[in-house]
Formats: C-alpha cells, sequence, structure tokens
C-alpha cells in the first residue's frame, strides 16, 4: 500500500527549488556579501520547512506497532547489544507515545503485530494498562498474529492482545494459551560427573539460587514459592481474559486445559474475533483512517508527553547487579547494572536543584550486596535532600533488585512482577577432583589462615566456613533490618516475608512489601503526590544521566513502502537538534526464579 504524503512531496520540491536556487547563490556570494545572507536565509528556510515536517502528523493517522520482537526496558548500548535483538522497542517510548496519542485528535487508532513469546508479563501489564488508556479516548485497537506460538508457549502475549478491541488471527496459526511454566535447571548430577563440588550456603531456605547446584530437583520450600507465584500470575491472566473477552473465568480455563487451539476453534471459542490475513487486518484498523506511522515515528514527530511542569528524574536499573559500570550481558542479551552508573544519576538529580522527585525503574533479579548497598544508599540521600524517591518495578525485582527499591518513599508494581527474595546465597564450586580428572594438578603456597578463602580448588576449611557463616548472617540481617525501616514493618514480620522466598507484585501488595500496583503511569502520580506537587502542574520527566551525541537515523515511518528522502533529511533534523531517538530494546521475563546468583 502507497501512502501519499502531500506534504513530503511539497518539502521534497522545496528542497530541490532552493538546492538550485543556492547553487546561483553560492556564485554570488563569492564576490557580494548580499549573496551570502541569501544564502543563510535560504539555509535557515529549509531548516524551518524540515522542523515543520518533522513535527507533521497527518489527521487519520493509525499508529503501528509491532511487539512481535517483544520489548526491551532501557536503550541498548553498543553495536553488540543493538544486533542481537534490533527490532525490539523501548517500553517508555511505546508508552509514551500512546499517552500522547490518546488525546491527540490527528490519531484514530493502532493496529499491533505480536504472538511470538518475546514480553514478560510486567511489561504485558504495563503495555495492557496503556492499551486501555488509548482505546478509553476512543481509538479503534486491531491486534493481529500470524500464530499466538508456534509449538511454544504464548499465554502471556494472548493476554496482551485482550487489551485490544480486535484480535486477528491468520488462518491456520494457533493460539498457544496453555498457561504457565516455572522450568529450573538441576547441576547436581552434572557437577557430579565432573567431579566438581558446589560449596555454597544461604539465608533461608527459599533462596532456591543455591539449589540449581547443590540439588537433583524441587526442595519442599523452593516448590512452594514457585508454585505460590505461578497460580497467582496464572489467575491474572484468567482473570484479564475473562473480563476482556467477556467469557466465564471457568471457561477460560477449560480452553487453556484444550489448547494449543485452531483458529478455528479460537474463533468459535471467542478468544479471536476473525481468522485474517496480516492485509485484511491492517485494512480494518484503517477504515477509520489514512495513514499507518510507526509508534516511534510518531513519538520522534508529536513528542513525548511530560515535557512541561515540575521536573521529575527517571533513572533506570536494569538487569544483575555489580560493582562498576553498566554494560552488555551477553548470557541475558540484556544490560547489566552497574552500581557506578546507576549511583552517579542519582547523584545528578540529587544536585539538579530542579528536580522534585525522583522514579527509579527497577527490572533486576539482583546481584551483588556490596553494590546493591552502594546505590540504596543514594536513594537516602536523595530523600535527605527533600527529593522522594518512588520505584516502579518491572518484570522482576528481587534480592538485589529489592534491596535497592526497600528504603523509597514509595514502591510501585505490577501484579505480575516477581519481587522479594529478602535473603543471601554464597559459596564456591571446588575444581581440584575435575582438574585431576584432565591431568592437572593445582599446588599452592599461602600465608593467612583464610587465605584460600576465594579460591576455588578446595571446599571451604572450618576457618573459612564459619567466616562465610559470619558473613551470610550479617548480611541477611541487614537485608532484614533496612526493609523493616524502609516498609515501617516490624522485624519479626519481616522475618516471616524473607527467607529467601519470592512473590508476585500483588501478593507483595498484600504483604506490605509495595504500597500500590500498575506502572510508571502510576509511579509518576505518586511521585507528584509525595512531593507535594500541584495536580494541574504537569510534570517534566527527564531520563538521567541525560545522554548527548548526534545519532543517526534509524527507523522508517511505517512498514509500508514509502518515500524515504524526506524522512531521511527529517532525522537528520532530529540529530542536531537533539530530538528523541528510539534505540532497539527488548526484554523477556526469566523461565525461572533463583535468586540473585550471590544476594
Amino acid at each position: 500500500m502507497k501512502l501519499v504524503r502531500p506534504l513530503q512531496a511539497l518539502v521534497l520540491a522545496a528542497v530541490v527549488l532552493l538546492a538550485l536556487i543556492v547553487m546561483m547563490a553560492v556564485v554570488s556570494a563569492l564576490t557580494d556579501l548580499t549573496g551570502a545572507l541569501i544564502v543563510l536565509g535560504l539555509i535557515l528556510v529549509l531548516l524551518a520547512l524540515l522542523g515543520l515536517a518533522r513535527r507533521w502528523v497527518r489527521r487519520g493517522t493509525v499508529l503501528e506497532l509491532d511487539l512481535d520482537h517483544g520489548v526491551r526496558e532501557e536503550p541498548m548500548s553498543g553495536a553488540l547489544g543493538r544486533y542481537i535483538n534490533p527490532g525490539a522497542l523501548v517500553l517508555r517510548d511505546v508508552t509514551d507515545a500512546l499517552a500522547r496519542a490518546s488525546g491527540d485528535d490527528r490519531v484514530v487508532g493502532m493496529v499491533a503485530r505480536l504472538g511470538n513469546g518475546q514480553i514478560g508479563l510486567g511489561h504485558a501489564q504495563e503495555l495492557r494498562d496503556s492499551i486501555m488508556r488509548f482505546r478509553a479516548a476512543g481509538k479503534r485497537t486491531v491486534a493481529f498474529a500470524e500464530s499466538f506460538g508456534e509449538g511454544g508457549l504464548a499465554t502471556v502475549d494472548y493476554y496482551l492482545a485482550t487489551a485490544f478491541e480486535e484480535i486477528h488471527l491468520q488462518p491456520h496459526g494457533q493460539v498457544h494459551v496453555t498457561g504457565v511454566v516455572a522450568r529450573v535447571p538441576f547441576l547436581r548430577g552434572l557437577l557430579d560427573r565432573v567431579s566438581v563440588f558446589p560449596d555454597l550456603d544461604h539465608r533461608r531456605e527459599y533462596k532456591s539460587a543455591k539449589y540449581t547446584l547443590t540439588e537433583q530437583g524441587f526442595t519442599a520450600p523452593h516448590e512452594e514459592a514457585t508454585r505460590a507465584v505461578l497460580e497467582d500470575q496464572f489467575e491474572q491472566m484468567v482473570s484479564g481474559i475473562s473480563a476482556a473477552r467477556s467469557l466465564p473465568p471457568d471457561q477460560v480455563r477449560e480452553l487453556i486445559d484444550h489448547a494449543p487451539l485452531l483458529a478455528s476453534e479460537a474463533v468459535e471459542a471467542g478468544l479471536v474475533d476473525r481468522s485474517s490475513y496480516r492485509d485484511e487486518a491492517y485494512h480494518s484498523a484503517l477504515e477509520a483512517g489514512r495513514q499507518l506511522m510507526l509508534v516511534d515515528a510518531y513519538l520522534r514527530r508529536a513528542g513525548r508527553p511530560n515535557r512541561r511542569g515540575a521536573k521529575v528524574a527517571l533513572i533506570h536499573g536494569t538487569g544483575s547487579i555489580h560493582r562498576g559500570r553498566s554494560r552488555f550481558d551477553p548470557l541475558s542479551r540484556g544490560l547489566s547494572l552497574g552500581a557506578d552508573d546507576v549511583a552517579a544519576a542519582f547523584r545528578a538529580a540529587i544536585d539538579d536543584r530542579k528536580v522534585q522527585a525522583i522514579v527509579f525503574r527497577v527490572d533486576s533479579p539482583g546481584g551483588s550486596a556490596v553494590a546493591s548497598e552502594v546505590i540504596r544508599r543514594e536513594t537516602v540521600r536523595a530523600r535527605e535532600a527533600g527529593k522522594p524517591v518512588v520505584v516502579s518495578m518491572a518484570n522482576v525485582a528481587g534480592s538485589g533488585g529489592y534491596w535497592i527499591s526497600a528504603t523509597a518513599n514509595r514502591i510501585v508494581a505490577q501484579p505480575g512482577t516477581i519481587t522479594g527474595s529478602i535473603g543471601v546465597v554464597a559459596g564456591k564450586l571446588a575444581t581440584r577432583n575435575a582438574w585431576q580428572r584432565v591431568g592437572v594438578d593445582w599446588e599452592e603456597l599461602h600465608l593467612g589462615q583464610n587465605a584460600t578463602f576465594g579460591v576455588p580448588n578446595d571446599p571451604y576449611t572450618d576457618s573459612e566456613r564459619e567466616r562465610l557463616k559470619a558473613s551470610l548472617d550479617s548480611i541477611y540481617e541487614e537485608f532484614k533490618s533496612l526493609v523493616a525501616e524502609g516498609r515501617s514493618l516490624d522485624p519479626a514480620a519481616v522475618e516471616q516475608l524473607a527467607k529467601g522466598r519470592i512473590w508476585t507484585g500483588a501478593q507483595a501488595l498484600e504483604r506490605g512489601l509495595v504500597d500500590a500496583l500498575g506502572g510508571t503511569h502510576r509511579a509518576l502520580e505518586l511521585a507528584a503526590e509525595v512531593a507535594g506537587i500541584a495536580p494541574g502542574r504537569g510534570l517534566a520527566v527527564r531520563v538521567y544521566p541525560q545522554k548527548r551525541g548526534i545519532r543517526l537515523p534509524e527507523r522508517k515511518e511505517s512498514s509500508e513502502p514509502v518515500r524515504q528522502l524526506t524522512a531521511t533529511l527529517v532525522d537528520l533534523v532530529d540529530a542536531v537538534t537533539g530530538s528523541p531517538r528510539t534505540p532497539a530494546v527488548q526484554a523477556v521475563m526469566p523461565s525461572f526464579w533463583s535468586g540473585s546468583g550471590r544476594m
């Protein structure tokens, strides 16, 4: 489908005409000051025209959203990170675009492609909330899937699709709403085969990271906690599907038990509205519109919401927590959370006299206790500086992810967020026997009774084990203490909530570990409330640390073939003027939860 763009044609004609005039004027400018002024004036006019094109959104625009590659919590830095998943979008870019479009009468609807099983439950719930608000503004919404899963689990993707007014499924596609699964690898048998001994300890029995190395199956506490989380997440999705599709919950459960469903079965059951191909679904979405525009292209043109008003800092904490700088983690295919970078972002927000509150977006399974405390200290400093901190939890904010959140003024989580895991685990793998099996012998000379504490050759000595236990006890007690203080809970009550146990956001709300359910939208509301910002004043949200620099053009206007010259020129103006871009970003909820690896 070719889309006619009169303004683009006008700009192109103007560019050609001005180029000819500039060429003529340059000759004159060589000997005439008037000619030089003419050249300068023509350049300014050209930039003004391009700036107008950058901001222009045609009436009857239908937003196009491709979620088939999932979403990421933060923009990915580095060439490798961008190469891993170039099609993924940044979650905030999507939610901001929908928030902006909800009040934009030029936008009449949205069509989305999804179904590939790439979205975590916390992110799905945040997107779902944004789509519901977009629909409530009277906008038409259509979801299209070639298949909800192709031999794999796609219950979360279908749950997200139910936020749309219409769901289209390609003929011969299927609906893999088969339930929820937590897959946990137990490596003890493998370690025994290669003669490696896992010498680990933890606080306490629900801290399951240890079990993946020391056990060959679920312990009773590990199974109990995991099952409770799965059941709660399952019921959240059943309830959401039931309400959105006007089906009794028991019928939804029966359909799940019968899945995967063929396209014809899904239509007959009321889970899907139409069996359609992509062109038919897009035609349905364009019934009330004139042209498609990618969500991130729209955001570039229309601008973000929350641009004026009281200044609120937004800081991201994404990935496993460690000391030093944040970096790309090739194992998780995402970012790691460097304490130096996050702490520096807090210090910049604290030092900015215009910042009145901080929203701290956390998506982390935990990590180093030392690095976690570096970050938590900055949240305390922010509060002492009179700048309240509101944490917004994404897919996962457990263990160290909860440590860095616990002393915030308010904590917001999605119902399906994995949080808690208040506990600690540490140890090492003793590898001497494994080396000997391949003909390698290690010898060492050491001074100091506990010099081999961190050496991975042998299990801990009695003296070293005593220090390990003392360290674990200290960290665990400190963790519980800061939770009790930050959440205004009795220390004895915290012990019952701790022990390394994970909770969903909904379960955490019932137990006082979080204050409200929702996403960044709700966190901003609470930040304004705690900071005493008047409701009608508005918010100016700024990401910290603020990044500068010229960025090259990345994405086109829509997935349909269109003229790209004007879009490229517009993008170059974006780069020079510092307008926001949308790098690729994607994140996936873990298939199992094992605490933090260290804390």
